[in-house]
């Protein structure tokens, strides 16, 4: 007994712990970082290019390479050495290789590719929802499955994810997405000019001026009312809110570039019409679930990411959603909604763990721009035709 009970102190004490470097370069954001296995943030840095591509009025693919290849290095080796890991001490590498930009996609997977070679390290493919998808779990203990809301600049989609790689796809944008969307309507309405919001994204800058405006001043109609599915869509939004600019400039003469008096109501009208559609399509995504049991009795749960997620107005909007279908509400720090080497670690961690997906330093692989999320059940959900109850979206400023 005596020798056996030594011999599980010494399997318990030499059990080494694993560490993951993440790499993410997916649009406009050079990120990475290390993680233990454990969840534990020990190194990481970030280089945004946001300036740049406020100033240029978008992103601009070649732009957003050029300044990825420049900076890659740095930000890699500022991660390490505040981690205090040597390269030698990885057990793996987890990089965005899906979706995303091209070029910028292209940056992180030859940086990594010539990386695991050199140090002959194991290499993790990771997918960009994915991993947005399972963030909260490095900062909560959430069991699968749970219902996933992702809403970013260039995504919107709503998943049931049932484990580290197997989700269901409920519903996804049909055209342009949530972020892009508040990002075209700020620039549109000249928000760089603003003296609050010249150095603010476009949704950040929609969402600032919106506490001060009077949403019911613009009625803009909510999309796909007569849709029940839990696709998104937010072009025809996009042209309304664009209409209603036209005609008030013509009405107070204001030539491109000059701010409209009444900017601040029509981006609390903006946001508010937004957050309506995300809510009513999320609504009916966790009936969906229910009907079908695939979320648990025992406290369920809607987890939302991305960098959409970070405005306050919407989360508090899909919270009257949840408190009304009795889900818990967790949305990640909006420093981790946003794109991050952290996650992208911390899917490595994941996948680490479950042996899933864990190529050799020789192994090739390639970048997809597109690449769906999980098994595609869009079609299921839209014939189900869930008309959701009417629910008041009461929110404080």
């Amino acid at each position: 007994l005596f020798q056996n009970s030594c011999l599980q102190c010494r399997r318990a004490f030499s059990t080494v712990r694993r560490f993951v470097l993440g790499i993410e370069t997916s649009c406009d954001e050079t990120g990475a970082a290390v993680l233990d296995d454990t969840g534990a943030i020990l190194g990481e840095s970030l280089h945004s290019q946001k300036q740049t591509h406020l100033d240029a009025g978008g992103i601009i693919p070649p732009v957003a390479q050029q300044l990825h290849r420049e900076n890659i290095s740095r930000v890699v080796q500022e991660a390490l050495d505040r981690s205090g890991i040597e390269p030698s001490e990885l057990t793996a590498v987890a990089t965005t290789v899906k979706p995303g930009l091209a070029l910028s996609l292209g940056i992180g997977l030859d940086f990594s590719r010539k990386f695991v070679r050199l140090h002959e390290k194991p290499f993790i493919p990771i997918h960009h929802m994915e991993a947005h998808a399972l963030t909260v779990r490095m900062l909560h203990p959430v069991d699968f499955p749970f219902l996933v809301l992702l809403v970013s600049g260039g995504h919107s989609l709503l998943a049931l994810a049932k484990g580290i790689d197997e989700f269901l796809l409920l519903g996804q944008t049909l055209d342009a997405a949530a972020g892009d969307t508040l990002d075209k309507i700020a620039r549109r309405l000249s928000l760089r000019n603003h003296p609050e919001c010249s150095s603010l994204s476009g949704g950040q800058a929609i969402e600032l001026l919106a506490k001060e405006g009077d949403r019911l001043a613009f009625h803009f109609k909510s999309p796909m009312g007569q849709l029940y599915d839990c696709n998104f869509s937010f072009a025809g939004l996009r042209n309304q809110v664009t209409l209603a600019i036209s005609k008030k400039e013509r009405e107070e003469g204001v030539e491109k570039g000059q701010l409209l008096s009444c900017v601040k109501d029509i981006a609390a009208a903006l946001q508010h019409t937004v957050a309506s559609h995300i809510a009513k399509r999320t609504h009916r995504a966790i009936l969906f679930c229910k009907s079908k049991g695939l979320l648990p009795q025992h406290n369920p749960t809607l987890v939302v990411s991305g960098g959409v997620a970070s405005n306050e107005y919407i989360r508090q909007t899909l919270k009257i959603v949840t408190d009304a279908t009795g889900l818990h509400l967790l949305c990640p720090p909006s420093k981790f909604c946003t794109d991050n080497g952290v996650m992208i670690a911390w899917n490595g961690i994941e996948r680490l763990k479950q042996g899933k997906g864990i190529m050799s330093h020789s192994e090739e692989v390639n970048y997809e721009p597109k690449a769906p999320l999980g098994l595609d059940i869009t079609s299921e959900v839209k014939d189900a035709a869930i008309k959701i109850p009417p629910l008041k979206l009461r929110i404080n400023s």
